[in-house]
């Protein structure tokens, strides 16, 4: 079996000062990240396409991701490895004393179900941001999160505090009343593009956090949603462009009509299968 210590290794060798690589050495936190980002993603496009024999090499991508930023924080005397393997075996153990042990502040009693470990997370996490001064229910929720990711986790918080509606309707109505909102903007902005342009930008984001409240009422992950309607989309539009080959008249001289009739094809192709 393969050990961590080799692949700390490769990475301090890789950062020598004197006969480490250029590329490596040239790198800090902050050039890394969207890195991190990058090879987290391939992770969940893999997992999502059930490509189980590429998942070992992109979860050793994403494992060099965070061996790389511990050999940084070594070098500056800040963290090394064993402080985040430290870090998170305790944090595990703490936010399961269901499992492992009573909570010293008894906040955790006996687990008997799904809804007992919910409400027991909660006063964790709850004690937790207490305990680094937290002091809003949104302090914590970091802003490099993508949009949609974002705002559900904002609306789950606050949730948790009472500040949500308990029925679906409303929900519902607050999309077509923003709806409703952008088209307001948007009849307006022949009046002055410049003025109105940044008024639908707005009206758009509260239409899309509006959208993203239903999705989560729904429980259902807007981001991995998103995710499967852009592959939905692109395998049907591959279809169109398939449908267009076959045709041998190039896409530029086909009316939307046809298009859209080659969409229909396609898409009731996929129904059949």
């Amino acid at each position: 079996m393969a050990d961590i210590q080799s692949l700390l290794t490769i990475m301090q060798q890789l950062r020598n000062p004197e006969s480490g690589c250029p590329w490596d050495q040239a790198q800090d936190f902050a050039s890394i990240v969207p890195f991190t980002l990058e090879e987290a993603y391939e992770v969940v496009d893999t997992i999502e396409r059930q490509a189980w024999e590429e998942l070992p090499d992109e979860l050793g991508d994403l494992l060099f991701q965070i061996v790389f930023y511990c050999q940084l924080g070594q070098e500056q005397g800040k963290f090394d490895f064993s402080t985040v393997v430290a870090r998170i075996s305790d944090k595990l153990i703490r936010r399961h004393p269901h499992v492992f042990a009573q909570s010293e502040n008894n906040v955790v009693g006996a687990i008997t179900n799904t809804h007992d470990l919910s409400q027991a997370w909660d006063s964790l996490k709850a004690n937790e941001r207490q305990q680094k001064q937290l002091h809003s229910a949104l302090d914590d929720i970091p802003h490099a999160l993508p949009a949609l990711s974002r705002a559900r986790k904002i609306q789950h918080r606050v949730a948790k505090v009472g500040f949500d509606w308990a029925e679906l309707e409303p929900v519902v109505a607050k999309i077509h009343e923003e709806i409703d909102e952008v088209l307001v903007e948007v009849n307006l902005r022949h009046k002055d593009p410049d003025f109105y342009q940044p008024r639908i930008v707005d009206e758009m984001g509260d239409l899309l956090f509006a959208v993203v409240n239903l999705a989560r009422h729904l429980n259902v992950d807007p981001e991995q949603a998103l995710r499967q309607a852009n592959h939905k989309f692109e395998r049907r539009f591959r279809g169109v462009e398939q449908c267009v080959d076959n045709s041998g008249k190039p896409i530029q001289q086909h009316s939307l009509e046809e298009l859209d009739h080659y969409w229909n094809v396609v898409k009731q192709h996929e129904n059949i299968n």
